[in-house]
């Protein structure tokens, strides 16, 4: 694909004598959204980890930002945020942002900025370790998003949230999207596949479809995505 943030090509990973992802390759595109969906253990954070550099990888390429996958240059161009929230919890949410927005070399104002993108503006002298498990979700999302990344990798950063904050969430990535970042969220969730430009779905270490929403109605014959996620599994089994 012309315009790819990240490419991958042959990517096997093994873990415990088991491969984990066999073969896979896949294209994420600048300035959209990409969902990664499929069931939990078919492989997604394993990718996930595969394009932030910090998996071991059997065999096969990814290529980030025009670098290979971790890469020192992209350390400030890249912003990750892990399913469970990678903040310190003896530090409050503003103390912990500016410790991070220090080691990626970003501004400092950009703490404000982020705590109020992620709606934490009004818990930034709150501890994180007192926070609840969908606001320190949230405080993790606020680090990925320090210096404007041009790629984020985002593992299932709706979890636990309110409907009303999902929304504010999705409209967030469409905002970066549209201003030229490539996002990767994962989710299990299949309501979660319409709201996305692009879509990876996986199963059992295999990338099923990359593909449009729209392309993979087309594909399978099927309105709803998660009966055409259906269809595609029924195929490959």
């Amino acid at each position: 694909m012309t315009n790819s943030a990240v490419t991958g090509t042959g990517l096997r990973v093994v873990r415990g004598g088991r491969d984990v992802l066999r073969g896979v390759g896949f294209a994420i595109p600048r300035g959209s959204v990409t969902g990664l969906l499929g069931p939990s253990g078919c492989g997604k954070t394993t990718l996930m980890r595969a394009v932030v550099g910090v998996q071991n990888v059997a065999e096969g390429t990814v290529e980030v930002l025009g670098r290979p996958a971790g890469h020192p240059d992209l350390r400030a161009r890249v912003g990750y945020a892990t399913q469970n929230p990678a903040v310190y919890a003896d530090l409050t949410v503003a103390e912990c942002l500016r410790y991070f927005a220090a080691v990626l070399g970003a501004p400092a104002h950009d703490v404000d900025r982020v705590l109020a993108e992620v709606d934490l503006a009004d818990r930034a002298a709150q501890l994180v370790g007192s926070l609840s498990g969908g606001q320190r979700g949230r405080a993790s999302l606020a680090v990925a998003l320090l210096g404007e990344p041009e790629l984020l990798v985002l593992d299932e950063p709706t979890v636990g949230l309110d409907p009303v904050l999902r929304e504010d969430l999705w409209a967030l990535f469409h905002r970066l999207a549209a201003a030229g970042t490539a996002l990767v969220v994962s989710s299990h969730v299949m309501d979660e596949a319409a709201r996305c430009d692009r879509l990876l779905f996986m199963r059992e270490g295999h990338v099923l479809a990359d593909d449009t929403p729209d392309g993979l109605r087309a594909k399978t014959g099927e309105q709803d995505l998660e009966q055409a996620f259906l269809r595609l599994a029924r195929a490959a089994a």
